[in-house]
């Protein structure tokens, strides 16, 4: 799969991992659908790559009908511009950390619960679902046919979930079980799926993590003892497009952090 001459359309896109992702593609000569809740940052990124190479969208991932109108408005660019879609990468997520049952003895609440599996597991299957048509409708590349690719965002916290991260593990757990069932459903389409699950990211989502945390976490890195940037997120990601052999994977990129139980 070569990025040039196809389009990408990316979730969270206009902040983090993902606007680093959308960064990467249009780089590569490829178009990159922006599909995000902060206007202001996605007409800033468009306006930074060009509107003949990047399009936003606003779209909230835990609405049906707000993922229906960003695929009938992407398609539309899509046949404009005349690069066919690529692939599907769903970045949009959230942490919204809370323990299953406090010093107080009061569960964490549904809502809570709701909130995170929402976006980081339904917006994932509902984004995915329906783009895969117009994937699947996409012309084949290459000797294989192969017509695109879906990469998705699990989280070191779905093997290692700390305390306060049931929902949040519980919904990164999902993304990384059902990469190979996918991946073996779309087989006959010559779709491949991938999984990338980070470590700690800079991102919007971590800047929010208190000193005390963040330093409870450099104590569990081995090397290199820092946050990930974005770019070494988004050249995975880049990766995972261009190489054929990368299927039904879920992809550790963490410098051997692995997480502790408490900080």
């Amino acid at each position: 799969m070569k990025i040039q001459g196809r389009t990408f359309v990316v979730s969270g896109g206009a902040s983090g991992l993902g606007r680093a992702c959308v960064r990467d593609i249009c780089a590569a000569g490829g178009n990159a659908v922006i599909l995000d809740m902060n206007e202001e940052l996605g007409a800033s990124l468009v306006s930074e790559l060009g509107p003949s190479s990047a399009k936003f969208l606003p779209c909230d991932v835990s609405d049906t009908s707000s993922i229906a109108s960003a695929v009938d408005s992407a398609v539309a660019w899509i046949k404009e511009t005349g690069k066919p879609l690529g692939g599907i990468i769903p970045a949009a997520g959230v942490g919204n950390p809370g323990l299953i049952l406090d010093k107080k003895l009061r569960p964490v609440s549904l809502e809570s619960v709701d909130f995170v599996l929402s976006i980081n597991l339904r917006g994932t299957i509902d984004l995915v679902r329906q783009f895969l048509p117009h994937l699947a409708g996409a012309p084949p590349e290459g000797s294989d046919g192969e017509r695109g690719v879906v990469i998705m965002v699990a989280s070191a916290a779905a093997f290692e979930g700390q305390m306060g991260q049931v929902a949040y593990a519980a919904s990164k757990g999902a993304v990384a079980a059902m990469t190979l069932p996918m991946a073996r459903d779309l087989s006959r389409f010559g779709i491949r799926v991938v999984t990338i699950a980070p470590s700690m990211f800079e991102s919007n989502m971590t800047a929010q993590l208190s000193d005390t945390v963040r330093k409870g976490l450099y104590k569990a890195m081995e090397f290199p003892l820092r946050p990930g940037q974005p770019e070494e997120f988004s050249s995975l990601v880049r990766h995972s497009i261009e190489n054929i052999m990368l299927n039904g994977v879920v992809i550790r990129l963490d410098g051997a952090t692995r997480m502790p139980s408490k900080l």
